[in-house]
């Protein structure tokens, strides 16, 4: 979660009394095959934008059969140098935010866009989140849909607090009180390690998130350090994978994540943050 200049995404109050409580170069390359990748036959990337001293951008796996197993953002090396550090105007604390068009090999999954944000403080709460950090947003609504989640709409807070229909609930998620603009109502797992009470919390490396607006959720969030993505050059591998709560049913036929990777691909020379093992549902 994250915050954005006025022109896209000025947030109103965070979530900090929850989780208390809780305690260009290659952007004209359309596809390259990669047998390192797992599972996959192919990737196939969406138009490359600017970050650091390289480049964020949409990718998907796919199978033999063409069917997508991963959608992700995949980051050169270099952009992870030169982020900038002063929050963009508005008042927040992103000091890069990019909304990342998908290749049309993705439209099957169901997804519809994804967004970055860089934060280089962190955000809210204190001592929790307050680490250099990127949110990782991908929607199933249109770009449009997202930006029209703004608080000048009369039912803005009555569509913060409709609840989606119990079946289409993250497996021990809660919802979070009020939301953020542009964004909608976040879900938090209670027993991510960097929220559990101490004796037992640990600290802030990568976690996960859901979002909901008007009773529907509409975007999947992996929240990780910049620290962290980097160390996963030196871990057996190249890359961590964490499952993640799911639902009994969904709304929506599509391609939906079992859990999300973080990888370095090193023929590729890029990061790969993922929502992984994707599962078609009818």
């Amino acid at each position: 979660m994250s915050e954005q200049s006025t022109s896209r995404l000025k947030r109103s109050s965070f979530i900090p009394t929850a989780l208390g409580v809780l305690g260009v170069v290659v952007s004209a390359i359309a596809a390259c095959s990669n047998s390192t990748e797992p599972n996959a036959s192919r990737i196939v990337y969406g138009p490359a934008q600017a970050l650091g001293q390289g480049t964020a951008r949409v990718n998907v796996a796919l199978n033999a059969a063409g069917k997508p197993t991963a959608l992700g953002i995949a980051l050169t090396e270099g952009s992870m140098n030169a982020l900038p550090q002063t929050p963009l105007p508005g008042g927040g604390m992103s000091a890069a935010n990019l909304i990342l068009a998908l290749p049309a090999e993705a439209k099957a999954t169901g997804f519809d866009h994804a967004m970055l944000d860089w934060n280089p403080m962190g955000h809210e709460p204190d001592m929790v989140y307050t680490l250099p950090h990127f949110d990782f947003h991908f929607y199933t609504v249109s770009e449009a849909a997202q930006m029209a989640i703004v608080p000048s709409d009369p039912a803005y807070a009555a569509k913060l607090d409709k609840m989606p229909a119990e079946q289409y609930r993250p497996a021990g998620n809660i919802k979070l009180p009020g939301g953020v603009p542009m964004m909608g109502a976040h879900w938090a797992d209670p027993t991510s390690p960097e929220i559990v009470p101490p004796p037992n919390n640990k600290t802030f490396t990568r976690t996960f998130l859901y979002g909901s607006y008007d009773g529907h959720f509409i975007f999947y969030e992996p929240m990780i350090t910049k620290v962290h993505i980097e160390s996963v050059k030196s871990v057996a591998g190249n890359g961590v994978t964490s499952p993640i709560k799911l639902p009994s049913s969904y709304e929506t036929p599509g391609y939906y994540p079992t859990q999300y990777t973080i990888q370095w691909n090193a023929a590729a020379k890029e990061y790969r943050i993922a929502l992984d093992g994707l599962v078609q549902r009818n």
